[in-house]
């Protein structure tokens, strides 16, 4: 590239060891159609035609095409609780600049005769239903999830079972990713329940990103009870009455910022003249 270029964000990853510099460039390896006008695109080779993965001509100079940055917030919640934690996360990645939240649920498991029987609420809604495919169109991810004896429910294991091709592709590899949890009690897997889903993360290749305790000061509070933990945002359901607490929403919030930010960062184009000098 030129003095001061810097690298074009694509899905299609190079593979590991393997330098920019030896792709062929559109821009300098070809010319420019005589035929462009003002309003036309040159695609990236390598990448297929779309808003996103091409360089438009304006007024003579080729400019980067910029679009909002995804993270995909899938979850499954069977009495809302999730759900509460999964929208409030949204308005968290939301509030930072260039990345936008997705709203996305796993498919059930359960029978419709199994739900009515557990007085389960139906899920018919705004929030669709997502394939394992489209993981792949995420930039990060944030599973949300209740527990059972201390792991995630069945659910979203047969969410991640279904996986397998992206696996074998290595499709998710690289991709920024983290949990939130409901549990039942303070002692019923607020931590465990993260804990023993990062297996899912490292086999797909995938970087987990834990909240620690960016939380600051509200990550120690104990005049009430609280769910979430270093591992990620939590709420405890109780008998499946309780409503999540402010404080739970809070920090449901801040991880869907503190994922925005690693997202957005993740993003970052690098200097060619830097790469070298490193």
């Amino acid at each position: 590239m030129g003095k001061g270029g810097g690298c074009v964000p694509s899905k299609k990853r190079s593979p590991i060891g393997e330098s920019d510099h030896d792709l062929p460039n559109p821009v300098q390896d070809g010319p420019i159609p005589q035929n462009a006008t003002p309003d036309s695109t040159i695609p990236i080779e390598g990448q297929n035609p779309s808003p996103v993965s091409t360089i438009p001509v304006q007024d003579g100079a080729l400019q980067t095409a910029v679009k909002k940055l995804r993270v995909f917030i899938v979850f499954y919640s069977m009495y809302g609780h999730v759900e509460g934690l999964a929208r409030r996360m949204k308005k968290g990645v939301d509030g930072i600049d260039g990345v936008e939240g997705v709203l996305y649920r796993v498919p059930e498991t359960l029978a419709p005769e199994v739900l009515d029987q557990m007085k389960v609420p139906s899920k018919e809604g705004e929030v669709p239903v997502i394939s394992a495919e489209e993981l792949v169109s995420a930039d990060g991810l944030l599973f949300g999830f209740p527990t059972r004896y201390g792991c995630m429910s069945a659910q979203m294991k047969a969410f991640f079972d279904s996986t397998g091709k992206l696996w074998e592709d290595q499709k998710l590899a690289g991709v920024p990713a983290g949990f939130f949890v409901s549990t039942g009690t303070q002692g019923g897997g607020q931590e465990t329940t993260a804990w023993t889903a990062i297996t899912q993360l490292a086999h797909h290749g995938m970087l987990y990103v834990p909240i620690g305790y960016t939380f600051g000061a509200g990550m120690f509070k104990m005049d009430s009870i609280r769910g979430g933990s270093p591992y990620g945002a939590g709420v405890i359901s109780g008998d499946g009455t309780r409503e999540p607490s402010e404080t739970e929403l809070a920090l449901a919030e801040h991880q869907g910022k503190n994922m925005a930010m690693v997202v957005k960062r993740f993003a970052q184009p690098y200097s060619v003249a830097s790469n070298h000098s490193s």
